[in-house]
């Protein structure tokens, strides 16, 4: 089984290159790792170049937003389960896509997902927050439940038979993909109740009060998008979980 890991990047030098050793010290036999960045400035492209002879793929050219790069990636990749790495995020050890691997071959599941740890960007071993992502129940979405994406490792399959990311949203993207796939069309899952990946703090959404309103915002359309009213008190059940991740020994 051959899984495919896809990095998207834009002037991450910062952080690229631990992104990338941690992908490269995975022991599983079989990775085929694609990585999209979106023209960066700042040295990331130096940093790129120094791998590319490892790469499966390496493309740098302007692209149309976050999910659009993504699905740039996703559609060149074979491997039969597809990973996506961010390029601020890292695995936790090197033994995850043999955990996951060996997951999907023994339950024959369509997709498998983990829990999360929050670092701090400049001190990566120190732990901020704790995404316990728990196992999915019919309905966990009307609750504001989700997965880490980081950590959502998917069969190629389910791409080409439910589709791709939606381009239309700047954050959402992968909250409406996953509302799609596991709550409307029900994909079968496996949780594996482990740390797959650690997030360096500062993401996309949560750089700014209005980037998490935006976000908050684009949260609701996901379930329009798809013909759905978002549940009652959804705009408070999501962030809610997310405040409860300081906490993870409370919130079990």
């Amino acid at each position: 089984m051959k899984i495919s890991i896809i990095t998207v990047c834009l002037n991450a030098a910062d952080t690229i290159e631990e992104t990338i050793q941690s992908v490269f010290a995975q022991t599983y036999p079989s990775v085929e790792y694609i990585v999209i960045d979106g023209k960066s400035t700042d040295g990331t492209l130096e940093i790129l170049h120094k791998y590319k002879h490892r790469f499966a793929a390496l493309i740098s050219e302007k692209d149309g937003g976050l999910y659009a790069a993504i699905n740039k990636g996703v559609k060149m990749a074979t491997g039969d389960v597809i990973g996506i790495l961010h390029a601020d995020d890292m695995y936790a050890t090197s033994n995850i896509l043999n955990e996951m691997a060996a997951l999907v071959y023994n339950t024959n599941c369509d997709a498998v997902y983990a829990d999360l740890e929050y670092v701090r960007r400049e001190n990566p071993s120190r732990i901020v927050r704790y995404w316990r992502s728990g196992k999915y129940k019919k309905d966990s979405f009307r609750l504001g439940w989700m997965p880490p994406h980081p950590t959502f490792f998917v069969k190629r399959k389910v791409y080409e038979q439910l589709g791709y990311f939606n381009e239309s949203f700047t954050s959402a993207g992968d909250y409406e993909f996953m509302l799609r796939v596991i709550h409307i069309h029900k994909i079968k899952l496996v949780y594996w109740p482990h740390v797959a990946v650690r997030m360096r703090m500062g993401g996309k959404s949560n750089e700014s009060l209005a980037n998490r309103i935006k976000a908050n915002s684009e949260d609701v359309e996901a379930w329009e998008v798809n013909g759905l009213k978002a549940p009652a008190f959804f705009s408070f059940l999501k962030p809610f979980r997310k405040f409860a991740q300081f906490f993870p020994k409370l919130f079990k």
